[in-house]
Parts: C-alpha cells; structure tokens; sequence
C-alpha cells in the first residue's frame, strides 16, 4: 500500500466515524494555496455525508509550537466554531482530528461556495455585487469577531502595534540588509503610535484571499491561524494595506471599496466609532511588516533555505512596499 493510499484510508476511517459505516472516501485532492497549512478537497459518497468535505491539516513535522505566531489548528478549529456561534459567517467544523487517528493535526469543515483569488473578486463581472456588498459585510464581519471571547483557547496570545513595531524592527536588523524608508517608517511609527485601546480578539489576517465570497458578497472568514489579543484597528488597516488592494490602489479598502462604509458598518454592530485617519498608522504597519516579511522570504530563497520560485518572486515585492512608504509617509506630512 503507497503512502498516499494509507492516508486515504485512515482518512476514510475518520468519516465513518463522524458519518456512519456506509460513508466512502471517493477522493482527497490536495488544492493549491496556503502557504503554510495544506488544503484538500474530499470528495464523499454514502448516505447522510455531505459531497464534498476540506481538510485543512498542518504538513507532517509543521505543527504549531508555543514560540510560533500561529495558534495551532486544534485550537483554530475552537476559534472558528465561537465565530459561528457569534454570527460570523464561517465554515462549520465537522470534526477536529485526534493523534491515534493517524491523519497529522488539522480539522475537517464543510466547503463553503465562491471564490477567494483576489484577482477574480477585484475584476469579474460576476462579483461586481459582491463588491458593492463586501464593505458593509466586512464591518459587521470584524465587529463580531472583536466580540469573541477566546480566553479559554491556549495560544491566544496578546499583541499591540508597538510590540509589533518592535518585533519587526528586530528582524529587520537580523536580516541585515539597509532599506533607509523602513528605517524611516519604524521611527514614524514609534513616535507617532495611538493610544492603544482595550485589547480584544484579532483575526490577524483579515483580507482578501483568507474570506471567501460568492456572488453577494462575504460568505466566509478562513484562516484564522494568527489569531490574537489587540486592537481592532489592526485588521482594519491590514486590510486597508496597499498589497492587499492587488492592483486596484484607488479603492483603499482591499481593492474594492472606501473604508467609511466599513466604519459604519462596524460601529452599526457594535464595535467602536472610527474614523479613516484613524487608521492611518495601522495602515503604515501594514505596509512595513508585509516588506519586511517579503525580505524575510527572499533570504530564505538566497540562502538556499527554500529555493522555490515563489520565494524569491516575494522577494521582489520589497521594492512595492517600499514605494507604498513613501507615499503614505508623504502623505503624512501634508496631512
């Protein structure tokens, strides 16, 4: 028997379990996307099984430990389940894998319908409702998630915009590599931080391509993986970041809307009352963490560490990030 046949087989084992006897594993296919967790695509015949199921599961020897950023699939399951139980649309959770079933750490869900390519959202004549949509979802999305309460989920662990200044500011010197508009922008954000407010629970990596949307909009928030305590604001302005537009630059909400209907929205459901300007320093945040990770990426790829291609076409993106810097530190100065 191949190795991939004895997976599919204790995999099947695990949907008989939650299905019944009769339930048959037609296929597993593993999908494109994730960077860091497998996706796969489970094809099911029987009786009282769904058609098709997703596995997400953390690639062998890859599990979250206590000192990395990432909470753990077992416990983004957790998570997951108290956003639908909130109001937030997400898959549901049919099963979260135990270790003697012998299928690696992860969690099976139901498949949620649309599309989560950036690209196609952004361009497609048939989301341009979604889009129309997508703001005001978005707001009441995140009011409902900031609303959670995920104390009793392990890993959880808590992290202002400072900190994350810092935190950057440290790899970026162990990179070694002299990017003066970083330099620039770490001294911007240090003496220019907002007051931080009551921390509560963050996606962490709220945008395009981590939600899936069909034809009417938001239909479901993913990848909850970094997950912690801080400001709301942040996954505002994440989402707000110049990369997360993917090209459409004019619409400063992910591409494809303002971000004032996403305030209202968000304030209508009972989040707080912010204004643009407010996120104007966790958009600045954005655009330097994400360059610094894009460097992050390239020394990965030039020192042989990982010599994908993807890698180094990361890597490039520095040069992007640098450019959306300059502007938002212009546009600072004139503000």
């Amino acid at each position: 028997m191949s190795e991939k046949q004895e997976f599919d087989s204790r995999l099947q084992a695990v949907l008989r379990r939650v299905y019944g006897e009769q339930t048959a594993l037609a296929s597993a296919n593993r999908l494109s996307g994730g960077a860091s967790q497998e996706t796969w695509l489970l094809t099911l015949n029987g009786t009282g099984a769904p058609e098709t199921l997703i596995l997400r599961r953390a690639p062998e020897g890859m599990e979250a430990t206590d000192d990395s950023r990432a909470i753990g699939l077992p416990n983004e399951a957790k998570l997951i389940r108290k956003a639908q139980h909130a109001g937030v649309a997400v898959p549901e959770v049919v099963h979260v894998l135990e270790p003697d079933e012998g299928v690696g750490e992860g969690f099976i869900m139901s498949r949620v319908e649309g599309e989560t390519i950036a690209r196609r959202i952004l361009r497609d004549d048939e989301y341009a409702k979604a889009r129309e949509n997508l703001p005001a979802q978005c707001g009441r999305a995140l009011a409902g998630i900031h609303r959670i309460d995920g104390s009793d989920v392990p890993r959880i662990r808590e992290s202002t915009g400072l900190a994350q200044v810092e935190q950057y500011e440290q790899t970026y010197q162990e990179i070694g590599v002299c990017r003066p508009i970083f330099d620039l922008a770490i001294v911007w954000l240090k003496e220019n931080a907002p007051k931080p407010l009551e921390p509560m629970l963050v996606h962490g990596d709220f945008r395009l391509g981590n939600i899936m949307v069909d034809e009417q909009g938001l239909a479901a928030v993913l990848d909850w993986e970094l997950a912690h305590y801080g400001d709301p604001r942040e996954d505002i302005g994440w989402m707000c970041t110049n990369s997360w537009r993917f090209g459409q630059s004019d619409k400063r909400l992910g591409g494809f809307g303002d971000v004032e209907p996403l305030l209202e929205a968000y304030a209508a459901a009972g989040g707080a009352e912010f204004t643009p300007r407010d996120i104007d320093w966790w958009d600045m945040l954005g655009s330097m963490k994400w360059g610094i990770m894009c460097m992050g990426m390239y020394e990965t790829f030039r020192s042989g560490a990982d010599a994908s291609v993807e890698r180094a076409a990361i890597g490039r993106r520095v040069s992007e990030t640098e450019m959306d810097l300059v502007n938002l530190l212009e546009g600072q100065r004139h503000a």
